[in-house]
């Protein structure tokens, strides 16, 4: 698939995946700290931000959405890159990890290990927040500092929530959502510990799966790079250095 991303930066490459509903702009406060040491490619996944939905009869799993990204690498002429990414797109990292075709993956507060009922949270909140318009109060559900979002980048987040044609299916395969299977590369998972839509109860579960510890991103929500952007960049940064 032709996939809309930015993409900066040199070094080893680094692709970044949004959560669902979002576009590849979320990672834009940490991409320039990134790209001093890496080449960075941030991606809208099918469906979501500007990039055109999967082709028809392809219904929009994680699984899909993984596997399209994949192939869009392979199309930049990118072989085993380091992923990460954020809530869904932090699911999709630890997929990869489990099929070995990146070199390490970082997820931050990836999907797939709530309960029933915190399930049935999540997709009450991003109803509400996909019919908005979102207020700085709603905000505050997905990051421990609303203020620090600008009008413009608050507004231009909503639009790619109501206008994501991927957002039903994805949200409705969020129910057959299992975790992945053990990972083949090394993997880092963080979550923030004011986190309101993904509690930290999950990063427990999170932990469990990947057996090993999960570094907890003080003061920060479930989309946590506008709350501390320099503690994200590093954990980032600390987690392709795995690998070596």
């Amino acid at each position: 698939m032709e996939l809309v991303y930015r993409r900066t930066g040199a070094g080893p490459p680094l692709v970044l995946m949004h959560g669902i509903g979002h576009h590849w702009q979320a990672w834009q406060p940490v991409i320039g700290l990134l790209a001093r040491h890496h080449d960075v490619i941030a991606v809208d996944l099918p469906g979501f931000g500007a990039s055109p939905p999967l082709p028809p009869g392809t219904i929009s799993t994680a699984e899909s959405l993984a596997y399209a990204v994949e192939a869009f690498w392979h199309d930049l002429g990118i072989e085993e890159p380091h992923v990460a990414g954020n809530s869904l797109g932090g699911y999709l990292a630890l997929d990869m990890a489990s099929r070995g075709v990146c070199r390490t993956a970082t997820a931050i507060a990836p999907a797939g290990f709530w309960s029933r009922t915190e399930l049935l949270w999540l997709r009450s909140v991003l109803k509400v927040m996909r019919a908005g318009p979102i207020t700085r109060k709603g905000l505050g559900l997905v990051v421990a500092h609303p203020e620090r979002v600008s009008d413009a980048v608050l507004h231009a987040g909503w639009q790619a929530l109501k206008e994501a044609p991927g957002f039903y299916e994805t949200l409705d395969a969020f129910y057959w959502l299992p975790p992945p299977a053990p990972p083949k590369v090394p993997v880092t998972i963080a979550w923030g510990d004011s986190d309101r839509l993904t509690p930290t109860r999950q990063a427990v579960r999170a932990g469990r799966w990947a057996q090993k510890r999960v570094h907890l991103l003080r003061d920060c929500g479930h989309v946590p790079m506008t709350d501390d952007p320099e503690l994200v960049a590093r954990v980032l940064l600390s987690g392709a250095r795995a690998a070596n």
